[in-house]
Order: structure tokens, then C-alpha cells, then sequence
């Protein structure tokens, strides 16, 4: 896939439909800017959005990728599967999110608790002391976790945790 050729493509059908980079990232919930990287081809668009896009300029999922109208239609069984795979692709999505939402609750939790034990001055001595290092280690632990969830690298990790353990 030429992703330069599909970028010019992108820009030339949202002219068509006489829509700004900003009216067409209205339209799918996204920045300008990241309209604007779609159709430069530095980057290209979720395959949840680009069956959007498909629906939204009439045209077939195969046509957009190529970056060119062609005149065949698309296989109904190709598209079922593709759109089997987008429903995938926002379950683990969904699933990824719920997990950060509740490493991000932990975090907040234990923050709020160093920071009691901090206000109320025994973050310094005895068992307390080691109860507001622990938290704070936690809130900072979810954090790290947290930063890790949402970049693209999560997926890395998952690959590599499944070859260690053996999961399918």
C-alpha cells in the first residue's frame, strides 16, 4: 500500500464533499492535525475509522487502502471479515481501556492517602511512614502504567508477554 498515494486520495475526496481538514475531523472524532497526517500519509486512519470513511464517501473499504475508484465491488464475505476484525479491534481496545481505568483508581487512590498521611505529618515515622512510601510507590507505579497503556507500544508488550508465558 502506497500511503502517500492513499493520503492524496483522503484529500481529494474530502475536497469533493467541500469539507475542511476541521468540518471532516468533526465528522469522525478526530484532530485536524491528525486529518491533516492522513492525508499527507504519514499516518493513516484506525481500521474502525476507515470503515467509517468507506460508508461515509460510498465507496468500498479496498478502493480507499488503494487510493483509487475502481469499478469491481466488493466481496460481501470480505467485507463481513473485515468488519469481524473492527469489532475485534475495539473490543480489546474497550478491554485495554477498562484495565487502565482501573490501574488509573488505584493510583488515585493510594495518591490520596500519601498525601493524608503527608498532610496530617505521619508520613515520617513508624508504620505510617512505611504506609505512605508504599503508596506513594503505588500511585507512581500506576502512573508508569498508565503511560505505558496509552502508547502504541502496549501491543509490543502483549506479544512479548504471550511468547514468554506460553498464552494463547
Amino acid at each position: 500500500m502506497d500511503q502517500k498515494k492513499t493520503g492524496s486520495f483522503f484529500k481529494e475526496l474530502r475536497k469533493e464533499k467541500g469539507l475542511t481538514q476541521e468540518q471532516l475531523a468533526e465528522v469522525f472524532g478526530v484532530s485536524a492535525r491528525t486529518v491533516s497526517r492522513w492525508e499527507t500519509g504519514s499516518n493513516m486512519p484506525d481500521l474502525d475509522i476507515l470503515i467509517e470513511m468507506a460508508d461515509y464517501y460510498n465507496m468500498e473499504l479496498r478502493e480507499l487502502l488503494d487510493g483509487e475508484r475502481k469499478s469491481e465491488k466488493m466481496n460481501k464475505d470480505l467485507e463481513e471479515t473485515v468488519l469481524k476484525i473492527a469489532g475485534y479491534s475495539n473490543d480489546e481496545k474497550m478491554r485495554l481501556m477498562k484495565k487502565l481505568h482501573v490501574f488509573s483508581w488505584i493510583g488515585v487512590i493510594a495518591f490520596i492517602i500519601f498525601m493524608i498521611l503527608e498532610m496530617v505529618g505521619l508520613a515520617d515515622s513508624g508504620n505510617t511512614e512505611s504506609v505512605a512510601s508504599l503508596c506513594a510507590g503505588i500511585s507512581f507505579g500506576m502512573l508508569i502504567i498508565s503511560v505505558i497503556y496509552t502508547s502504541r507500544h502496549i501491543f509490543k508488550i502483549q506479544a512479548f508477554k504471550k511468547r514468554i508465558f506460553g498464552r494463547r
